[in-house]
């Protein structure tokens, strides 16, 4: 049943799909979404749905199905998510998690309801696939449509283009606004997305978060330029996690006056975005964002400091993205008003000052998250090893590219006053 593949491309967890996953399975699911009872499924290709290094918090398959109905023959292209089954880091880190509930939620309620929104103000902005299939039990799963035969495709060997980027940061500025009209009038309706990154308790307590700021200083040790900054990342490092957690969970435990709060993708980066291209002319149409598993409501300036660090190339973040971020409110200010948004209209200042008082978000993005991407983008490790053998992540703290980062990032913190009042 399943295809014949390169096994060095993929994660070896997605190289055998489990025993549930067979035809039976599928047909089940076809069935109930297209109501058809009597859909047969009469051939079944399974492969891994992505490459390694596109993901880590899940498992993802392609399944090609031949099928008919009384209305005849037909195909499709699915994608089938699940958690890990296979024993080892990601199954013990992920087990516990909230994820799937998260994206369940995502698919089946919040998104339908922006996008209903957005359409009652004539905006046709598609925000998300369709999703044909999902459960909690007895297995953890989700069946998408597969975008690649609609023309989409992730990017993995070439930066993103300024044009792909600003669709991405137009699709996530509807998004923010159209949760705010929804926190502002409805603030219960998305109660329940409350997890995002510090609900999995799991991730938070992993060598891959909590080894960061250690592999950091010993970076700073070796780069003479650098060593001068390592005494305020030795204030920090007892404590900027928990100062990060209360800005990540104030929405819900201290919600603050002029605060912008959203509900915020959580994990805003160019491996969690599909590109749409014209298949005659090649002119770029269209980017769909994927990957809600730590959406959650909070601050919204979670979105933005990250995809400062894993979106943007070198040249846009030293200047802490201001092209994109500016284009970014342009749209959601004209979202908020085009839906009807009765509360206090944030300003492009206040937006600034929210980033800039979220450093901690920021320290903690460069010494912990950043080297990773580096190292994706040089494809100099495999993601594998960067997680789980700490040889291989402290040397991704000293790839060029990361350097050369850091080099220009510290200075702009310190112009900022990132280090006053440590």
């Amino acid at each position: 049943m399943t295809e014949n593949v390169d096994s060095s491309q993929f994660n070896a967890d997605e190289l055998d799909p489990p025993a549930w996953l067979n035809a039976e399975f599928i047909e089940g699911a076809l069935r109930a979404y297209e109501k058809h009872p009597e859909l047969h499924v009469t051939d079944l290709k399974i492969s891994p749905a992505t490459f390694q290094g596109d993901h880590y918090a899940s498992i993802m398959f392609r399944a090609v199905c031949q099928y008919s109905t009384v209305k005849g023959k037909f195909s499709k292209s699915l994608i089938v998510k699940t958690m890990p089954e296979q024993e080892g880091h990601k199954k013990d880190m992920l087990s516990q998690s909230p994820i799937f509930k998260t994206e369940i939620l995502m698919y089946s309620k919040a998104l339908p309801e922006f996008e209903r929104i957005l359409r009652e103000a004539g905006d046709a902005t598609k925000l998300y696939a369709p999703c044909i299939y999902h459960s909690l039990e007895p297995r953890q799963v989700m069946i998408f449509e597969d975008l690649v035969p609609q023309g989409y495709s992730v990017i993995r060997d070439r930066l993103a283009t300024k044009e792909e980027l600003k669709k991405a940061f137009f699709k996530l500025a509807k998004w923010h606004a159209v949760s705010m009209k929804v926190l502002n009038e409805q603030p219960d309706f998305l109660k329940e997305l409350k997890h995002g990154m510090w609900g999995m308790t799991t991730f938070l307590n992993d060598p891959i978060v909590t080894t960061g700021i250690t592999c950091f200083l010993k970076m700073l040790d070796k780069v003479p330029e650098l060593t001068k900054y390592k005494p305020y990342f030795e204030i920090i490092r007892n404590n900027y996690m928990q100062q990060m957690g209360k800005v990540m969970e104030e929405y819900r435990t201290d919600p603050q006056p002029n605060r912008y709060y959203v509900l915020c993708h959580g994990d805003f980066h160019v491996r969690n975005m599909m590109f749409k291209n014209n298949k005659e002319t090649g002119d770029f149409e269209d980017v769909m964002l994927v990957d809600f598993q730590i959406s959650n409501t909070c601050p919204i300036t979670i979105d933005l400091i990250y995809s400062i660090f894993m979106l943007m190339d070198s040249e846009e973040r030293w200047d802490l993205g201001k092209e994109y971020i500016d284009y970014y409110f342009s749209v959601l200010a004209e979202t908020l008003r085009k839906v009807g948004f009765k509360g206090v209209m944030p300003t492009l200042k206040g937006i600034w000052e929210h980033i800039h008082g979220h450093k901690d978000y920021a320290f903690f993005m460069m010494t912990s998250m950043m080297p990773m991407m580096a190292a994706m983008k040089a494809n100099a490790f495999k993601l594998i090893y960067v997680l789980l053998d700490p040889e291989t992540k402290q040397k991704t703290y000293f790839l060029d590219e990361y350097l050369r980062d850091v080099k220009k990032l510290l200075p702009k913190f310190e112009e900022l006053g990132y280090f006053e009042n440590l």
